[in-house]
């Protein structure tokens, strides 16, 4: 199965970042995705909507929350450990030069092999031809 993209509300919405969800998309009383499936939707004021992050599908998931279960923000990214004595985008160090044994060259094309006079086959290397049975010395 494929999953084709289409443009909708939920591209507007940033990914893990709780928005009350009248804001986000107005509409109908909703349930809350913690709650058990007896209570009552909740009015789209009091709902939270979160875009989620999915595996498969990079246009990502979207749940409602109540006030109850309503995920935290994720905390601000961190600032990237870059080393002050190298500027960002530079060429990093040079590899040090590998310490295996260089590869044995290909066995040589031009190798004359004994062939059988009467078949003009090449012959195995037991000596004898595999068409007419002569041994070949």
């Amino acid at each position: 199965m494929k999953i084709t993209r289409s443009s909708d509300w939920r591209d507007a919405l940033p990914f893990e970042v709780p928005l009350l969800a009248a804001e986000a998309v107005p509409g109908e009383p909703t349930r809350c995705v913690g709650c058990p499936a007896t209570v009552e939707p909740h009015d789209r004021s009091e709902l939270w909507v979160v875009k989620h992050r999915h595996p498969n599908n990079h246009a990502g998931f979207v749940r409602y929350y109540c006030v109850a279960h309503k995920p935290s923000a994720p905390p601000p990214p961190a600032p990237s450990a870059a080393r002050p004595d190298r500027p960002r985008g530079s060429a990093p160090k040079a590899r040090p030069e590998r310490t295996t044994a260089p590869k044995r060259p290909a066995p040589s094309l031009d190798v004359v092999r004994a062939m059988c006079p009467d078949c003009f086959v090449e012959v195995s290397a037991t000596g004898v031809c595999g068409m007419c049975g002569q041994k070949v010395s």
